[in-house]
């Protein structure tokens, strides 16, 4: 890193600068310049994004992107964003590890067609359903036609006996209701 480049809000202990992850104070070398066998200086740019903890998270981005690319990306980026930022790197190389063609396209690729798959099977089971309800509302429609006309023929069983058991003492009342039903056949 040359001085040039050099701004004191890069420097990790700069005093003008104190709301930030990079207000850490340093005591043992953070993980990027442990791996990278170098002084970790106050001024390391890594530092506040590659704590000594956690070395698997330098060496995956190390791996895919090399040392001075990250470097250089963390420099342009604003502060405020340089933890999302390292946080993209390294999970973008862990997807370019885990598919060295296609990276994080061929994971998004991957859910896409997951997606399009779910659609259509959720297209098909709503087809489905919308079947089943047409059955079933076809099946109650006949349910009750053939109750109503089960219904109907209790009740007119019932009127047809009735003319038939009426009786009455009145020979002219017998008469007119024999008379009724010769005209109905």
């Amino acid at each position: 890193m040359n001085d040039a480049t050099f701004s004191p809000s890069l420097c990790p202990s700069s005093p003008t600068n104190t709301s930030s992850p990079a207000t850490q104070v340093v005591a043992r070398p953070c993980a990027a310049c442990k791996i990278l066998r170098r002084r970790c200086g106050e001024k390391c740019v890594l530092a506040p994004y590659f704590p000594p903890t956690q070395p698997l998270k330098f060496t995956i981005a190390h791996k895919v992107f090399g040392a001075s690319n990250i470097i250089k990306l963390l420099q342009e980026v604003p502060e405020s964003h340089r933890v999302d930022a390292v946080n993209s790197l390294v999970y973008e190389a862990n997807a370019r590890i885990r598919d060295p063609v296609y990276g994080c396209a061929g994971a998004i690729s991957h859910l896409q067609e997951q997606i399009s798959e779910l659609k259509e099977q959720l297209a098909k089971a709503q087809a489905e359903v919308l079947h089943m309800q047409s059955q079933n509302s076809n099946l109650l429609s006949i349910v009750c036609m053939r109750m109503s006309s089960s219904h109907q023929e209790t009740n007119t069983i019932p009127s047809d006996n009735h003319f038939e058991t009426y009786e009455t003492n009145d020979y002219y009342s017998n008469f007119f209701f024999e008379d009724q039903l010769y005209l109905e056949n």
